[in-house]
């Protein structure tokens, strides 16, 4: 055949290997030559069966995404599935790493699957807003049922194995050996003289599906979905898997596909892909840069944020030396650290010896001495600049040579700390994201001095711990923050000017943000930012009229919003509208009806503006790296691709023209747009795109 697609015997059973690295993806040069490698062994009479694995470390892993949006050469994956159905011998796929996508629905092809003990099956096209296109929503649930396929589906989680035999997605796993296994199960079917039923005329799953219960479920899925297109046409399509003959539901899936990859949302969900991948790509860091061994990482402070990156680690297998100034800060840090742990046992997702393997991992002390031996020394102590020099000049005597320091600072100059050092190159900032243990991005900060290897190290270590990294430059607030506060200050006009709280939330929240602006700020706790600004020598004429009240949010039951009896419900307060009509009144403001519109262009383009700033300083290296920063820090809408992408969508010059028009009406200040935003709007698109 051809080098990606191969074809052995082993006596009247053909091998067929595909062999396309590094994952093994669908692409034409792949799918042609299985083409006909199908049609050519489902004529010859001298094989009784045929065997579909693949050569590397992964059985398929997908469809070739570079191809979506493009015309694409035929034969698509559904005509080879096609071809598989029409042979009338045991057809058997081999799975071993992954079977994703277009490599599960090319398994579904097949009379029978076996894999791997260690093999992981799914259809994750869901989070690239898409559906599974070559049939999966429809062949699925007719080996697994319907609402076991729809979970698997809408999630895009791939189950094991061992999960996939129980649902009867597959029919045997082996521990070893297993194409020769795979082709003893060929055999056995061989032998046994039936003749296979090919998926699509399986029906016995779907017969009686109660579609009252059914329907319930995607209707959860659909609140669950916060406007993302992908999980309602998926529940869609796997409903008329029971509802429809099997080729009206086939081509019912087909064209919800095509209407998906046709729109912005897949688009913007594709784009975030890419640019994950794109973001491990830092300037500096090439192939021979070799990340050092992280054996163990020592973390001072035990609160909330020092706890939970304490947990990332230990989750992803790194012990921890957690360190607090005194016994009782430790003992309190550890017991909410075990608390966590203990809410992950009562819902299932955390076994009780796993919890105790990992409460083991944690060497608690308050001795800076117990921090020689550590790989990695990060300091998650008060924003203060002070106390982190103190900090890190006792560290700097202390650690081993090699030690990487890195700092947790939200904003704080990260050159000016590693100063406080003697070792500059192994110093970086690693701003992690409250709750640490769950939030998944992490901001990398590279110093003027920071060394190849230090970086190479930190986007290592992230990874591992399941982290998404993004390398950016110093400067106060790096990336998201600084985009942030451009949009805060918006808020609080907005107040002042007629909109609330509850609304601008709503608009949020309708835009397809997890919460508001408001019920954030009172999660996190108003005093973080109340600190900060004191710190800078600003202010915020209603958040800090409400610290001053010692309204901190939900930690205090007041903040924005009002949280009655430890609810975590924000509730509208009419003392805080009576505060901000005071504040209004006495800064002369004649408060207005403001509209949605207004909110959402003086909130968000601000912030697009202060992203435009950070590329043409070098802060960011990419636009896309600015989406990646948002969508997994901040909550930005998946379906929307981040600030940059969305901004694209919504026009450059559009947002460069309202800019103007808002700041001459609320604003005696210079409005200062960026070169970039004024080229982009020139040209529609940003210089890097």
């Amino acid at each position: 055949m051809t080098e990606a697609v191969t074809v052995t015997r082993e006596g009247e059973i053909a091998i067929v290997t595909i062999d396309n690295p590094p994952v093994n993806a669908l692409s034409f040069h792949v799918r042609q030559p299985l083409q006909q490698a199908i049609a050519t062994l489902r004529d010859d009479a001298a094989v009784a069966a045929i065997v579909i694995t693949c050569a590397g470390r992964t059985f398929v892993a997908g469809a070739d995404i570079t191809e979506f949006g493009k015309p694409m050469q035929q034969p698509e994956l559904r005509d080879i599935i096609a071809t598989l159905e029409t042979v009338d011998k045991p057809t058997v796929a081999a799975i071993h790493g992954t079977a994703l996508g277009g490599g599960l629905e090319l398994a579904l092809g097949c009379h029978f699957r076996v894999a791997d003990a260690k093999a992981r099956l799914g259809l994750p096209e869901v989070k690239l807003g898409l559906l599974p296109g070559g049939g999966g929503t429809i062949r699925l649930p007719r080996l697994v049922g319907a609402e076991k396929a729809l979970k698997l589906i809408v999630s895009g989680v791939p189950v094991s194995a061992g999960e996939a035999l129980s649902s009867g997605l597959a029919d045997a796993v082996f521990d070893a050996d297993l194409v020769a296994n795979a082709v003893g199960f060929a055999r056995k079917k061989v032998a046994e003289g039936h003749k296979p039923i090919a998926v699509r005329d399986r029906t016995d799953r779907l017969t009686g599906t109660d579609l009252a219960a059914f329907d319930n479920q995607a209707a959860e899925l659909a609140k669950k979905a916060r406007g993302l297109e992908a999980p309602l046409a998926c529940a869609q399509s796997v409903r008329n898997a029971i509802t429809l003959p099997f080729d009206e539901a086939l081509a019912k899936e087909r064209e919800l596909f095509a209407k998906l990859v046709a729109g912005d949302q897949s688009r913007a969900q594709r784009h975030l892909f890419f640019a994950e991948r794109e973001a491990a790509k830092v300037p500096g860091i090439g192939k021979e840069v070799q990340p050092r061994t992280v054996a163990r990482v020592g973390i001072i402070g035990a609160g909330t944020m020092g706890g939970g990156i304490a947990m990332a680690f230990v989750n992803g297998g790194i012990p921890v030396t957690l360190l607090e100034m005194n016994r009782e800060a430790l003992d309190r840090g550890l017991a909410t650290i075990e608390k966590n742990y203990s809410i992950s046992v009562s819902r299932g997702s955390l076994s009780e010896d796993a919890k105790a393997k990992r409460m083991a991992a944690f060497k608690p002390t308050t001795d800076y001495a117990d921090l020689a031996d550590c790989d990695l020394v990060i300091e998650a102590v008060f924003e203060d600049m002070a106390v982190k020099k103190e900090v890190f000049g006792k560290l700097d005597k202390i650690v081993k040579p090699g030690t990487i320091l890195a700092t947790n600072t939200s904003y704080l100059d990260v050159n000016e700390i590693a100063g406080s050092t003697s070792r500059p190159e192994n110093f970086l900032g690693l701003h992690f994201f409250s709750p640490a243990n769950v939030m998944k991005l992490l901001e990398i900060v590279r110093g003027t001095r920071t060394s190849p290897e230090a970086l190479a190290t930190a986007l290592a270590f992230a990874r591992k711990i399941g982290k998404v990294p993004v390398v950016v430059g110093v400067c106060h607030g790096f990336v998201g923050n600084r985009m942030l506060g451009a949009r805060g200050q918006e808020t609080e006009n907005l107040l002042l000017e007629g909109a609330s709280p509850q609304q601008i939330d709503k608009v949020f929240t309708d835009f397809g943000w997890p919460m508001g602006p408001f019920q954030m700020w009172d999660l996190a706790g108003l005093d973080i930012g109340w600190r900060n600004r004191k710190a800078q020598g600003k202010t915020a004429v209603i958040a800090d009229a409400l610290c001053e009240q010692g309204r901190f949010g939900q930690k205090t039951g007041r903040g924005i919003y009002l949280y009655e009896s430890g609810s975590r419900t924000p509730v509208p307060d009419p003392e805080v509208a009576a505060l901000i009509e005071e504040k209004a009144k006495s800064a002369g403001i004649t408060r207005r009806s403001i509209s949605a519109d207004e909110i959402t262009e003086r909130t968000l383009y601000p912030m697009i503006n202060e992203g435009t700033k950070i590329l043409e300083e070098g802060i960011a290296a990419r636009a896309s790296d600015i989406d990646i920063v948002w969508v997994n820090g901040y909550g930005f809408p998946v379906g929307k691709g981040g600030p940059m992408f969305w901004a694209g969508l919504e026009g450059f010059g559009k947002i460069l023209e309202r800019l103007e028009y808002w700041h001459r009406r609320t604003s005696k200040d210079v409005f200062r747009p960026s070169e970039m935003l004024k080229k982009a709007a020139r040209t529609g698109k940003l210089s890097d795109d």
